[in-house]
């Protein structure tokens, strides 16, 4: 792709001219600002016009309560095209009958923006790939161009000959159905900076995710697979991993030079408000439960795929929790309790606590007793379904059991106590007999459960899943928790 896609932690400012896609000849002057934090907006020079106007009889105009929105708003500024997309007005000023005559202004806010291309719509087919940057990519990919060597003299010490060189990585690929993913390393050119204070030779090894379908892309599209390989991020890294930058490209944009050099095509930034913003310029700590030398991208890419459509409730829920912790205990454990429970019935490991016929032939003994008019009520209340505590420790024995000893040392009480918890929460409110710290080691030990389950249906070998568990900063923590936490007695933390 030609052009440089735009970080999206980078507050960004373009003056263009724009009107509305179905009134192209009306244009107005303005301003298009981003914060660098999701926020998009654009301070016209004049206004578009958002009231809602009626006519009630001839030569009447009646201006009805409420304000116009658009799908859309184009726009050409810094010398592209671009597209505003799902924009509400927020303040619009009309110099009427003043002393000293000014322009109209409007405040438009919008929901996302597309810088390179004009489109009507999110579900607009007109790209042929798309490519996103995501935090911690490159230590997920476990794959750097870097090479260093260090040379020692005779001495045997560190001499002067010490190199750091970039090898180039073949691209990994893999189609799943109809897409095709790709695990990309671009090598921008190295670069020396001369300082007062001495010279800084620089060299970067930028990795990225591009997408390609059978069939053209629209940006609803593009922005569901960038969201998918941000999960697959934020799984494998245990953290928030954020969207560096979504950059598209725009299909029949190619071109060739005079001596018939083909230029790939042109590409169009988008800036919006992900689940999560990344930060290109911040260190990473380097913690993840697995790299693709764990689970090599080919293979890891259609698991991921198949898994997060039939677990994506419990993988939202779960991911939400890193993503954006609730600030009370109380909905941290409904929610990771709740991941455990849709989790179960996406696995397709129900177990019935009886079987058909015998819990028939139980449930009409039952009911015979119950006076007629109450008997649709109590067979409703009737269920053979697993309780919470069956499912609890149905998938407590999935995994690698001593990864899962070591988290929770007694499954049992584990799920007992976590039953407790929620039913209380649920049915009184109220949690009287467990402390805050208990409720907290619970959301925290069942989410560690419900993530070792999730790597498991991955793929993920057991000797990985018990080194996670006893090397991994937080889930060593938990361990550790939750040991001392079941080993008090009960109620008490």
């Amino acid at each position: 792709m030609t052009n440089r896609p735009m970080n999206l932690d980078e507050p960004v400012e373009l003056a263009g001219i724009w009107w509305l896609p179905d009134k192209p000849d009306e244009k107005l002057p303005g301003i298009l600002r981003y914060d660098g934090k999701g926020a998009i907006s654009l301070s016209l020079v004049g206004a578009f016009e958002d009231r809602i106007v009626s006519h009630p009889s001839p030569g009447v105009i009646q201006y009805d309560a409420g304000a116009k929105t658009w799908n859309a708003i184009h726009g050409v500024a810094d010398l592209s095209e671009v597209t505003l997309l799902d924009c509400l007005p927020i303040r619009s000023q009309r110099i009427v009958s003043a002393r000293v005559q000014g322009p109209d202004t409007q405040l438009i806010r919008a929901t996302l923006a597309v810088v390179g291309a004009h489109i009507s719509g999110e579900e607009d087919p007109v790209f042929a790939a798309a490519e996103v940057s995501i935090d911690d990519l490159a230590i997920w990919a476990a794959s750097s161009e870097f090479v260093t060597s260090l040379c020692a003299d005779n001495d045997g010490k560190i001499g002067g000959a010490n190199s750091i060189s970039m090898k180039p990585v073949e691209a990994q690929m893999v189609t799943v159905g109809t897409t095709e993913y790709s695990l990309l390393h671009i090598r921008p050119w190295p670069s020396i900076d001369f300082c007062k204070g001495g010279v800084t030779g620089r060299m970067k090894d930028t990795v990225r995710i591009r997408i390609r379908r059978s069939e053209l892309l629209t940006l609803r599209a593009a922005l569901g697979e960038a969201s998918l390989m941000q999960d697959l991020i934020a799984l494998a890294t245990h953290s928030s991993a954020g969207v560096i930058w979504l950059q598209l490209e725009i299909a029949g944009t190619e071109t060739t030079l005079p001596n018939g050099q083909c230029l790939p095509c042109r590409g169009a930034s988008v800036l919006y408000s992900p689940v999560a913003l990344g930060r290109r310029d911040e260190k990473s700590t380097g913690q993840v439960f697995f790299t693709c030398k764990d689970l090599p991208f080919e293979e890891i890419l259609p698991c991921w795929c198949e898994a997060h459509d039939r677990l994506q409730a419990a993988t939202n829920m779960i991911l939400g929790l890193r993503y954006a912790p609730g600030r009370f205990i109380e909905s941290n454990l409904l929610t990771a309790v709740g991941a455990a429970e849709v989790l179960h019935r996406g696995l397709n490991i129900d177990k019935k606590p009886f079987p058909k016929a015998k819990f028939r032939e139980m449930r009409d003994a039952m009911l015979s007793q119950v006076p007629e008019e109450y008997r649709d009520r109590f067979k409703q209340a009737l269920r053979n379904s697993p309780t919470l505590r069956d499912r609890l420790l149905a998938l407590a024995s999935r995994p690698d059991q001593y990864a899962i000893r070591q988290l929770v040392p007694d499954v049992n009480q584990w799920a007992e106590r976590t039953t407790r918890a929620r039913n209380n929460l649920v049915h009184n409110g109220r949690t009287p007999n467990q402390s805050i710290d208990e409720l907290n080691v619970i959301v925290q030990a069942t989410t560690a459960v419900v993530i070792l389950n999730i790597l498991h249906e991955l793929g993920l070998s057991t000797d990985r899943q018990r080194q996670i568990v006893q090397e991994h900063p937080q889930l060593r923590e938990v361990c550790k928790e939750t040991s001392e936490w079941l080993n008090r007695p009960d109620g008490y933390c």
